[in-house]
């Protein structure tokens, strides 16, 4: 059994919490926002104070691979979300009508998931949490304790509490200060890259009979994009995406502006027809970044593990980062099984993150990178530009193949459901099947306004 302190009681931090403890660990949680948990999910929607969570009221969708950790690990969290009103959805269901071969694959059901609002969601995990494990709210770190550099032996409160730990979690997310910590206490040597992709998110709630689904989640229409997710308890949320450098969309933060954006776009339009329930609601300043506590080939520091967003966090209009953090808590629980000796778990958990979340990070970014290529190119009146590789040629190509194939069709869903590793799509027979297909396919454009008309609804 290993004492363990996680920082951060979001909802991977709370996830980890709960797996490592029903494996028999000691864990304590300890969280900086001193907000208690709300008694009921519309308290946690109205009233909870998450300011350590930049998205806590932005768009939230959890996708499959998060519904299945929850189904293998954390049955009581799942009902006690379906108990709130989670909504429940397959995007099979999005499958084009004139798809002729519409028979079930085996593993269809894996695409199923259940999802709410990002309170509601965090609210089931801390009520389940709170009941088992020592959660304490209110409580900042100052500093961590050593056992000689590089060993993490705990943390130092600012109330001048010690908490001796065979492990240090940081589940502190985007804006986790581990960094600067491990400065302080002389440990050299972590890895990090960051992009600042410049993505802005304007996002409403409304509440009413969910709308149908006519278009993917994530569509591209011209220079912005639009986001439309199901909630919980017959909400939803709409989210107008853009260029952060894209001045002119600064204007959605009125709500005439972003309502005419929205009602422009055919197949969208019709998801404002509930009561608000928010104004515009927006967030900026996401950037891209990827950690790594190694120098060389071996650990930088041992006693403490990067998890979820604190580790690899990108752009949240893909909705891979609760699912992913997830995964990486069963990881973590399972790697701590195998190796407690801190100096090869921490090479062990390295690699495990190496094979099943750096992909994530690295498709992620690229998929940002080409995005923005082409909201560059059209703000200036040029054409899309080409892919800049083979793999970004597949990545364009992969649209207006699945609309035509059902085979295709489920490889993209599995990539953006995370259920399959992004380097699937890169194995050659799938790759060239998803470039043939395309050949001889319609551009997967969604109708919406230009950039001509984007700006007159925007003046």
């Amino acid at each position: 059994m290993a004492r363990v302190v996680v920082l951060g009681a979001g909802v991977c931090g709370l996830g980890a919490a709960l797996m490592l403890r029903r494996d028999g660990h000691d864990v304590a949680v300890l969280e900086r926002d001193p907000a208690p948990v709300p008694d009921s999910n519309e308290g946690a929607w109205e009233r909870w104070e998450r300011a350590g969570v930049t998205q806590f009221r932005q768009a939230h969708f959890l996708q499959p691979l998060g519904r299945i950790v929850l189904d293998e690990e954390l049955p009581d969290v799942r009902d006690a979300l379906l108990a709130a009103g989670a909504a429940r959805f397959d995007p099979l269901r999005l499958m084009p009508p004139w798809i002729a071969d519409r028979r079930p694959r085996p593993g269809d059901e894996r695409f199923a998931t259940i999802t709410a609002r990002r309170p509601v969601m965090e609210h089931a995990f801390a009520r389940v949490a709170q009941e088992e494990v020592d959660v304490r709210r209110g409580i900042e770190v100052e500093r961590l304790l050593t056992n000689g550099v590089p060993r993490i032996a705990g943390v130092r409160t600012t109330r001048g509490e010690e908490l001796p730990a065979d492990l240090v979690v940081d589940a502190m997310g985007r804006r986790s200060r581990l960094p600067a910590w491990l400065a302080d206490a002389g440990a050299r040597g972590m890895h990090e890259e960051s992009e600042d992709f410049g993505f802005l998110y304007y996002t409403r709630f409304f509440r009413g009979e969910q709308p149908r689904m006519l278009a993917p989640l994530l569509t591209a229409i011209g220079t912005i994009s639009l986001l439309t997710l199901p909630g919980d308890d017959d909400t939803w949320s709409v989210t107008v995406l853009g260029a952060a450098g894209d001045r002119p969309l600064k204007r959605l933060r009125k709500t005439e502006a972003w309502t005419a954006v929205v009602r422009a776009c055919p197949l969208q339009a019709h998801w404002l027809e509930g009561e608000p329930i928010t104004e515009i609601l927006g967030m900026g300043g996401i950037v891209d970044r990827y950690r790594r506590l190694v120098s060389g080939s071996r650990p930088a520091v041992t006693g403490v593990a990067l998890l979820g967003d604190a580790c690899a966090c990108t752009n949240p209009s893909l909705g891979r980062g609760i699912a992913l953090g997830l995964r990486h808590a069963q990881l973590l629980r399972d790697t701590l099984r195998e190796e407690e000796e801190p100096g090869r778990f921490a090479e062990a958990w390295d690699a495990a993150t190496e094979v099943e979340i750096t992909p994530w990070y690295r498709a992620t970014a690229r998929q940002d990178r080409e995005r923005l290529r082409e909201i560059d190119a059209l703000r200036q009146g040029l054409e899309r530009p080409a892919p800049a590789d083979r793999q970004a040629a597949v990545r364009a190509a992969l649209t207006p193949a699945a609309m035509c194939d059902p085979d295709v069709l489920r490889a993209m869903l599995a990539e953006r459901c995370c259920l399959d590793s992004p380097t699937a799509l890169d194995e050659p027979e799938l790759a060239e099947r998803i470039l043939e297909l395309a050949r001889d396919a319609e551009p997967a454009q969604f109708a919406g306004p230009d950039r001509k008309q984007l700006l007159t609804l925007l003046a």
